[in-house]
């Protein structure tokens, strides 16, 4: 008996070990690898490009809009692409994405101003499927919660630490701001390019992933149509809640300056304020793998999501009355906006296809919803240029944080009503069935032994 237990400790023990590895080498080159798409993306933005305007309107802009119409383009036809696409085919993509990517930033560099901002276009385009062929390697584990949860963290730490190399490397190695970002992308290349290889290293989902997360497989056109429309309600109000909630989003980081008063803050505050808000955000949807019920993880994070945006909504609309200092209602803001959005960018849809058992993966979720998403982004960028309003920001955020945050609020509400319903539904039927095939059975062996008499 005493040898049967520790068998039994000893098996659990390697397994606790096992899953520790696991994590480090799956999240840690997830977490990297993303890290580094940032590398191809970001850094020219910490460039000012002062004094330099087309037709009237600002350089900068302009070519961030171009990057952005390339990433959007490339998230559309991601839709199928990531959708079909097989694992054998996922390092083949990754490494043409980033040559193709550091090219782009080559030509930058290379052509005259303002022409090389269409170089952006490129780099925009071949980037914009890397979240989704990066996640397809860690959805349905049972691991997958926590793994997506660091590959989250590069959301956090990636985009500021792409703008301090960036000026780094202008200040310190005084590089111009038209090469510096290929030259940053020449040190990504490989690092990338190997942390792709190990992804595709990573261990085949084992059975025991398989039965608690489903298996996944790509969608075809046909079966991407009939996915949507078998869940099409739920899929609507979250496609749309996200669209809004990205464009308020966008609005809080490109106009925060405008919104409440920095003065007397230091300029690192606010991007603490985002990284530990994140951080917390994380750590709560890493804490879902101890859930098993892909249920019950679901209508949690629909449950906390629906808590940020009605506290969204209850601050904004409640401004003058609660007198909060730019901090808090930062935070509050940060915290209410983010938890939707991570939610969504993480765990939410690799729960949702093994609770429901689609025939399916992740990526097209996501790919989708982004495409939603930076459509707004797009929206906002023009916005910003073309739009010149004199306007209360703090006034005019508030009023339409509020609204966001209420219509939001009953959209998430529906959406998790429509999940219960649906899946009691499902339970049913398949009592249902059981029942009726336990009917025949019972009717078959009835038969045999009158035949039998």
């Amino acid at each position: 008996m005493k040898t049967i237990i520790k068998a039994k400790s000893e098996l659990s023990s390697n397994r606790k070990m096992s899953d520790l590895f696991f994590i480090l080498w799956a999240g840690g080159a997830a977490l990297l690898s993303y890290s580094l798409v940032y590398a191809f993306r970001k850094p020219f933005t910490a460039a000012s490009f002062d004094g330099i305007e087309v037709f009237g309107f600002d350089y900068k802009v302009l070519a961030t809009i171009i990057q952005i119409l390339g990433y959007l383009i490339a998230k559309f036809i991601g839709i199928k692409l990531i959708s079909e696409l097989k694992r054998e085919n996922r390092l083949k993509f990754i490494l043409v994405s980033i040559v193709i990517a550091e090219l782009s930033l080559v030509a930058f560099g290379l052509l005259p101003t303002p022409y090389n901002m269409f170089a952006m276009f490129f780099n925009g385009l071949s980037l914009g499927c890397m979240w989704g062929v990066i996640f397809s390697f860690i959805e349905g584990r049972r691991m997958t919660d926590v793994l997506a949860s660091l590959l989250g963290i590069s959301i956090v730490i990636s985009s500021g630490t792409a703008k301090s190399v960036g000026l780094f490397v202008m200040d310190s190695l005084h590089v111009s701001e038209f090469w510096m970002p290929a030259l940053i992308g020449a040190f990504a290349l490989p690092l990338l390019a190997i942390l792709g290889y190990s992804l595709t290293r990573l261990p085949q989902p084992t059975a025991q992933d398989i039965a608690q997360k489903s298996n996944r497989v790509t969608l075809n056109g046909k079966q991407r149509k009939e996915l949507f429309v078998n869940f099409m309600p739920f899929l609507i109000l979250l496609f749309l809640a996200n669209l809004m909630l990205v464009i308020l989003r966008d609005i809080k980081e490109d106009f925060l300056v405008k919104i409440i008063d920095v003065s007397g803050h230091s300029s690192w505050m606010f991007a603490q304020v985002d990284t530990i808000v994140t951080l917390i955000i994380l750590a709560l949807f890493g804490t879902m793998v101890f859930v098993k019920s892909n249920m019950r993880v679901l209508v949690v994070l629909l449950g906390v999501v629906v808590a940020g945006t009605a506290t969204m909504s209850f601050v904004s609309f409640n401004y003058d009355f609660l007198q909060l200092d730019s901090i808090t209602w930062l935070f509050i803001q940060s915290l209410s906006l983010y938890i939707a959005y991570l939610c969504f960018q993480s765990v939410f849809f690799d729960r949702f296809i093994a609770c429901f058992k689609i025939k399916g993966n992740v990526g097209f979720f996501i790919v989708t919803i982004d495409f939603i998403g930076y459509t707004g982004t797009v929206f906002v960028l023009m916005f910003k240029e073309f739009v010149h309003a004199d306007i209360d920001w703090l006034e005019f955020y508030n009023l339409l944080s509020g609204y966001v945050g209420l219509i939001c609020t009953v959209a998430f509400t529906c959406a998790m009503f429509f999940l219960i319903q649906r899946s009691r539904r499902e339970k049913l039927q398949q009592k249902t069935v059981v029942g009726d095939a336990g009917m025949k059975i019972k009717g078959s062996s009835f038969g045999q032994t009158l035949a039998q008499i």
